[in-house]
């Protein structure tokens, strides 16, 4: 990322909060809720990964979260995973952090519905209730405005059915980034790897990118 590019983001995020009285992630009062990109993806339609080895969606990853992700309504994506034992913090309890790893996952995938691609800024999460290994959550992630670069999505993480108990809730600030931020902070040999793969070429041509 160029310097230029770096300063305007670091600008964003320090923006978001400090001496406003809200958190972060609560969209001020300026933010619009965006319309659906009309090139978006057809609600119920499967989201690809957009990198193989991602450890939120990537089919390639040996011990990650594998999560499954559906285009919803609007701005919303439906996500979900099985707990496994590699998934653990407490025994046999999903780790927090992993937990809070999926949903920024989930809560970042809204990004196919925008086409504009982004990056987590801030994420917020409250843990309500233990989730044990086996069980499925299903996360439900909507955005709730966007204002400038600024996305701001919360989501819902719920036991074993949409209408089951309720185990986390978040909140996330993202902000949109070009391509080139990946290229100039990933490294390099696997990035030009990357750039090769089928899931990766989906995804430029969704965000109307150039790999």
């Amino acid at each position: 990322m160029a310097d230029s590019e770096r300063t305007n983001r670091d600008e964003t995020l320090r923006s978001a909060a400090p001496g406003t009285g809200r958190s972060p992630t609560v969209p001020p009062p300026d933010a619009v809720v965006p319309e659906r990109h009309p090139d978006a993806p057809a609600p119920g339609s499967v989201l690809p990964s957009h990198y193989d080895r991602c450890f939120g969606c990537g089919p390639a990853h040996p011990t990650g979260l594998n999560l499954t992700m559906v285009a919803g309504e609007g701005i919303s994506v439906r996500a979900e995973f099985t707990v496994t034992p590699d998934h653990q913090g407490a025994p046999g309890l999903a780790h927090g952090g992993l937990l809070a790893a999926a949903f920024d996952e989930a809560m970042g995938a809204v990004a196919w519905l925008l086409r504009s691609p982004a990056v987590t800024g801030r994420l917020e999460t409250d843990f309500v209730c233990p989730v044990p290994v086996g069980s499925r959550l299903l996360i439900l992630a909507r955005c709730e405005g966007v204002a400038g670069r600024k996305v701001y999505v919360a989501a819902t993480g719920r036991l074993g059915a949409e209408d089951g108990p309720v185990a986390v809730r978040a909140h996330g600030l993202f902000v949109t980034v070009g391509l080139e931020h990946f290229r100039a902070h990933g490294r390099s040999h696997e990035v030009t790897q990357a750039e090769v793969l089928p899931s990766v070429l989906v995804a430029a041509r969704v965000f109307d990118l150039s790999p």
